[in-house]
């Protein structure tokens, strides 16, 4: 993987340690219940004062919504794809993607490590809101940003479930197999994780048929 940094033969569930400082290592550890915890009510709150205080009526949220949703599909590709595959020429650079990104990989059955952080996930979700904020009218950026949030929070809990649950649904059984394709068998296609639609859109779909595995 020439977007990680090298390591030894591990265990796929073996969890790495990141920081010598026991705090920041902490961090870098996440229970699945702490993004629901924390940006579910941020969530509900940017949709609810749009309809309360804002105003806005049943037919626009819908139209926000599906907006919100596609959108955070879309930015799901783009960083999966650019950002956490990026590949660094200085040490310093491979850093940052490996601990973003690159030991998932390493150790992608790693419990604790399947969600992203909230010290992590903030300053993306703000960057996000504030180009969100810029785009679109006030107070339209409020609860479109509320919808990509709950698309983020979808998108994060059929990660884990894809690393850890049989998934017998058969929408869900694909995309836990087409996921599994992305660690096992090249990870520089199947981008995408709640949909492979933008892996199709921007041809990183494979060439193969999808055929759900019987795991």
């Amino acid at each position: 993987m020439s977007n990680h940094q090298p390591s030894r033969t591990r265990r796929v569930d073996e969890s790495v340690r990141l920081f010598k400082n026991p705090i920041l290592e902490k961090l870098s550890h996440v229970h699945p219940i702490v993004p629901l915890l924390i940006w579910g009510p941020v969530a509900a709150w940017l949709v609810l004062r749009a309809v309360r205080v804002h105003e806005i009526g049943l037919s626009s949220m819908a139209l926000l919504a599906v907006a919100g949703l596609v959108t955070w599909t879309l930015a799901e590709y783009l960083l999966h794809r650019y950002l956490f595959h990026f590949e660094p020429q200085t040490d310093l650079g491979r850093r940052f993607i490996y601990l973003f990104h690159g030991v998932h990989h390493d150790t992608p059955q790693d419990k604790t490590r399947l969600l992203m952080p909230p010290a992590g996930a903030l300053p993306i979700i703000a960057v996000l809101y504030l180009i969100f904020y810029l785009v679109l009218p006030y107070p339209l950026a409020e609860p479109f940003t509320g919808f990509f949030i709950i698309g983020y929070l979808i998108y994060d809990y059929i990660h884990y479930a894809t690393h850890h649950f049989p998934m017998r649904h058969p929408v869900l059984k694909f995309l836990k197999h087409y996921h599994m394709r992305h660690h096992f068998s090249d990870e520089h296609a199947r981008y995408g994780v709640s949909t492979p639609f933008w892996d199709w859109v921007f041809s990183t779909y494979p060439s193969r048929p999808e055929k759900p595995n019987r795991g």
